[in-house]
């Protein structure tokens, strides 16, 4: 079904579509919801801008992963940080977003639950897998310009999908997250190589350590990656708010090209 809904949410509707397997994108400068009957999948929202309808030209992507409170079954609580918040607000961006929601399996238990970005076993797979999907269907993305950004958990989850899937994404930014949880440090240290990282941090985040942040980027640089790192001064574990209000954070992602520094190629 398709249900339009109007509000102090966004200046613009905001359409909620139920997919089988495929449905018609949005319309240019529109932000839907996305779920699926696909077992690969998880819901997400999709936002293309309103390039997609003046040009032909293929586009950039970003993929934003939200943090640990903003995980479960409705859609509009991933709505509360990040470039989705700033969409629903009306603010226009040159590039398509994607946004998934992690599902929560309701285990309070971090060594057992899986229902974290972060988690091997997790959901993060799934992310590629709607990377993939709209690649297909929409035919317009660009696979030399795939950005992978998250907050805290989305941190987490940012060096999580790079190290699995290495030679896929132009540019990553973690903002509050480390990737110590990984096990694998050799794989991890060769997907970000040659990968342009921006992360972020607060200096008195009590919440994600930014030692553990430095701790990932220090491994990361012994297996020559080279590394872009700003750490907010007097700030605490919401490093995110002014880097995704920061129109230099945009520039900088958006003007990063896959393989034009040898990060990767195509899988």
């Amino acid at each position: 079904m398709t249900k339009i809904i109007h509000g102090a949410i966004a200046l613009s509707s905001i359409l909620l579509t139920q997919l089988g397997s495929f449905a018609a994108p949005p319309e240019a400068g529109k932000m839907i919801q996305v779920s699926s009957k696909q077992d690969n999948l998880i819901p997400y929202w999709l936002y293309l801008p309103r390039e997609y309808a003046t040009s032909k030209k293929k586009l950039p992507v970003v993929i934003f992963l939200h943090g640990m409170g903003e995980r479960g079954n409705n859609l509009d609580r991933v709505l509360v940080h990040g470039p989705p918040k700033l969409i629903a607000k009306g603010k226009h961006f040159p590039f398509i977003m994607i946004a998934p929601q992690c599902p929560n399996d309701g285990r309070k238990d971090r060594e057992s639950a899986k229902s974290f970005w972060w988690h091997p076993e997790g959901p993060i797979d799934k992310v590629k897998n709607i990377i993939d999907f709209e690649k297909k269907r929409l035919g317009r993305i660009d696979p030399d310009r795939v950005y992978i950004t998250g907050l805290s958990m989305g941190g987490f989850g940012t060096y999580q999908i790079v190290s699995r899937h290495p030679g896929y994404f132009a540019a990553a930014a973690p903002i509050c997250g480390h990737g110590n949880r990984i096990t694998d440090k050799e794989s991890l240290q060769k997907a970000f190589a040659n990968l342009p990282v921006w992360a972020f941090h607060g200096d008195r985040d009590n919440v994600v350590r930014l030692a553990d942040q430095q701790k990932t980027i220090k491994l990361l640089e012994k297996g020559g990656a080279t590394i872009k790192f700003t750490v907010y001064p007097g700030v605490g574990h919401d490093s995110w708010t002014r880097t995704y209000n920061n129109p230099d954070f945009y520039k900088w992602l958006l003007s990063q090209k896959r393989n034009q520094n040898g990060n990767g190629s195509p899988e």
